[in-house]
Formats: C-alpha cells, structure tokens, sequence
C-alpha cells in the first residue's frame, strides 16, 4: 500500500498518487466534454459530440492525498447509451451533467442515476449532479432549487457551474475528489463505505459525511461561490 503525502493510498505503488476514476454522463450537449476540458487544460472550445467515450488525466493535490484523475467522459447520445455501463465498472465517483436551458436534459440526467443504481451497489460510487452553463442564465429552464431538491431526495452532491466562464469547475471536480481526502481507505479502497454521498433512494447512510461537509442541515453538500472554499478547506 502506498502513502501519498502520508496517507495510505489503496492499490497504488510506492510513491505514486491514488487513481481516481470518474466518470461524466448526461445528455449529448450539455457541456460534459466541455467541463472535463476545462479543468484538465483551462481550455474552453465549441468541440464537436464525443463519440463512444474521450480520456483526460490530471493529478492534483488535495491535502494529504494525491489523487490521480482517470476521466471518462463518455457520448451522450442515445445510440451510445448501452456502451457507456462498460464504463461504470470500478469508477469512484460520477458527474451528472445537465445544461439548466434544458429541461430535458434534467430529465435525462435523473434517467442516468437510475442505470448507475442498477449498475452499481449503494455507497460504491460518490455522485455529484451538475447544472452546467450558468452563463446562459438568462435561458434557464431549470432553477437552482429543483437541482437541489432533486439532490437532496437522492443525497447526492449538486454544483452549478459554467465551463464557458470557467465558474465553479473546478471546484465541482475537487468536491469529488476529497472523499478521497477525508476517507482514502473508504473511498479508494475495496471496504465498506456506507451510502454516504454516493449512489442511493435517499435513505440514511451508514456512514457520515466527511466533516468538511457536515456544516449544513441538510444530509446533502451544497455550495455557493462565497462557501465552497470555506467548506472544502476546513
């Protein structure tokens, strides 16, 4: 077992960061691709429907772990849909994406958290839901409330964001990986852990959120801009 900055890291070599396998689903358009650009590079470009599934990789640093990002951002349209499960296999944490100028989007998100939790045992994957394009807030179809409310009923993560304005992305990514941060064992490794924030109907977990997001009242982590740093780096 390596340590990574001191702690324990599950599976990796000596000296090497723990391997982080995301994965990002939701709509074709809604800016998946987009998210996973602009943290990797800082880049943001009009790029053309991912097909079958594109791969980014980052190592970060968050505290005493070092995390090695396996992103898999998989295609969004409905002729792809059934090849996107091979890629639920081992991930440690998911992004549903959906674009708040669609309604539908939404929907489908919703429809994508129901195949991760018939794909993968409650508690196995950390899930965080995602509002994309906040830039276009003029258009919104979908509120902050409902993504939150929706959330909430599913305890899972929620962050808005913008990759056109960089808004928040990184910040959704970090969110994420600090499981890891709080729970190397738990998170990156192969025992028990709990329902948490992960894949589930809502029902209480057995284990507790990490304390840097315990602040709030409800079971469920939700940032604003002013907040997040405060809550990530307590």
């Amino acid at each position: 077992m390596a340590e990574a900055g001191g702690v324990p890291c599950p599976g990796a070599a000596p000296g090497q960061p723990c391997v982080f396998k995301l994965v990002l689903l939701g709509s074709g358009s809604v800016g998946k691709s987009s998210l996973a650009l602009r943290y990797v590079k800082n880049d943001f470009k009009s790029i053309l429907p991912t097909v079958g599934c594109a791969f980014f990789t980052k190592v970060v640093e968050l505290g005493a772990v070092s995390l090695k990002f396996e992103i898999w951002d998989t295609a969004g349209q409905e002729k792809y849909h059934s090849i996107c499960h091979l890629y639920f296999r081992g991930a440690n944490a998911a992004l549903l994406v959906y674009d708040i100028t669609r309604r539908d989007s939404f929907c489908k998100a919703q429809q994508w958290l129901q195949d991760l939790e018939r794909q993968v045992p409650a508690g196995e994957v950390v899930v965080m839901l995602v509002g994309n394009k906040t830039d276009l807030g003029e258009q919104r179809e979908v509120t902050f409330q409902e993504g939150k409310e929706f959330a909430e009923s599913k305890r899972l993560l929620f962050m808005e964001a913008s990759a056109k304005l960089n808004h928040q992305v990184t910040e959704v990514f970090s969110a994420v990986g600090s499981w890891a941060r709080a729970d190397p064992a738990s998170v990156l490794g192969t025992g028990d852990r709990g329902r948490g924030a992960g894949v589930g109907d809502g029902s209480p977990g057995s284990r507790p959120l990490p304390d840097a997001y315990s602040q709030g009242a409800s079971p469920v982590s939700l940032w604003t801009n002013a907040d997040f740093p405060r809550l990530l780096l307590s």
